[in-house]
């Protein structure tokens, strides 16, 4: 996609400014209900909810300005908006599988896309089967007559192995299997997986498309047919649609999106060469930094790469970890990512005391995530909190 395209998708598509007095910024439709002419024309939004506005629980024209966007930024037919991205996986999931399937994940997902698969979908008979996505070996000897769909997250949040998006595709199509994929990470600036053959593309708006941390958010998007066919059950019924507000703000979030990216990934890449060289730091994992084990196949299915990565400490004990997790001043003790303001997400805060093993290196991982601070003054940071332990 041209720069152009994208400043044209962002800025202006789907934005009828005549419609709302040439206002620049869009009018929040912060309405319920949506009135009709006669009851034939009821009638008829009966037949089609989708093809227009009848409650704001199913379309709303804020959200509708954001849908057009999101579809266009994924190079995607449509696109549906969640409260939140565990609603979008959920309805995804939901809508595509029935008693008695069987679904292909990633080892480790992300943890209410895990609890769908291991605690709600048995109830119905539901089977799944973890598997390491890194070789597509590995998916075509998890392949059951029976496999329906096929959960993907290429980077993941953690230790960003990848996929190969274009050859999971294949096998999908080939045996009909339908493909979901996390694409929090990459955004649609960074990763395009709907060209590449992926069905449905998920990405919680709640981080880098709104930016500020200050409103949640979930985008689903694939063809016309399949946004259809979950808006006209799981979506409804649900109820788990975003509210205008919550589209307005990510509206006004969506414009910095390329300037805050570029920013961003500056600063991660500042950042991790500190790390890189610092004594104290034992591993730094980025799925665009040369040592990474899928550099090329990074390289080749993702534009860029910005915010996360994750450190170890040489002598990681629960102990040093903490210290040096509760020594930081600048970087904000907390989950999520796609802010402004800079996070740690040490992994020890999930284990029990008692359960931690030094021996294990992923009880020893530290999340970094770089917000919009200069870089300097977060590796001063990092260089003190580093001194104290």
């Amino acid at each position: 996609m041209a720069p152009s395209d994208m400043s044209h998708i962002i800025n202006e598509l789907g934005e009828d400014r005549e419609l709302y007095f040439n206002a620049v910024a869009p009018p929040i439709m912060q309405t319920s209900n949506f009135a009709f002419r006669s009851v034939d024309d009821l009638r008829k939004r009966f037949e089609d909810e989708m093809s227009g506005y009848v409650y704001s629980r199913g379309l709303n024209p804020t959200a509708d300005m954001l849908r057009k966007k999101m579809a266009a930024l994924d190079e995607a037919e449509d696109c549906l908006l969640f409260a939140n991205g565990a609603a979008a996986i959920f309805a995804a999931v939901l809508a595509h599988v029935k008693a008695g399937d069987h679904i292909i994940s990633i080892h480790n997902p992300y943890s209410w896309a895990q609890r769908t698969f291991d605690v709600i979908l048995p109830r119905f008979g539901i089977t799944t089967t973890y598997i390491d996505g890194t070789d597509i070996a590995h998916f075509e000897a998890a392949l059951k007559p029976y496999t329906t769909f096929i959960y993907l997250e290429s980077p993941n949040s953690w230790t960003y192995e990848l996929q190969d998006l274009k050859a999971v595709a294949e096998l999908a199509k080939k045996h009909h299997i339908t493909t979901l994929i996390d694409n929090s990470y990459c955004t649609p600036l960074f990763q395009k997986p709907i060209p590449l053959g992926i069905d449905l593309c998920m990405q919680t708006a709640t981080k880098y498309i709104g930016g500020h941390s200050d409103t949640l958010g979930g985008v689903l998007t694939g063809s016309h047919a399949a946004m259809k066919r979950i808006f006209d059950s799981e979506y409804l019924a649900i109820g788990s649609g975003l509210s205008p507000f919550n589209a307005w703000l990510l509206l006004r979030g969506l414009r910095t999106l390329p300037a805050r990216l570029e920013r961003i990934s500056k600063t991660t890449r500042t950042v991790m060469d500190f790390l890189k060289s610092h004594p104290k730091i034992d591993l730094v994992l980025f799925p665009l930094d040369e040592r990474f084990p899928q550099y090329d196949l990074a390289k080749q299915q993702m534009r860029g790469a910005c915010g996360l990565l994750t450190i170890t400490l040489k002598e990681g004990t629960m102990q040093r970890i903490t210290a040096f997790c509760e020594s930081l001043q600048h970087f904000l003790i907390a989950v999520s990512w796609g802010g402004h303001e800079s996070l740690v997400l040490p992994k020890c805060a999930g284990i029990k005391e008692d359960a931690f093993d030094a021996a294990n290196k992923q009880h020893q991982y530290i999340r970094l995530y770089t917000g919009l601070e200069d870089a300097d003054y977060l590796i001063a940071d990092l260089t003190q909190a580093l001194d104290r332990i």
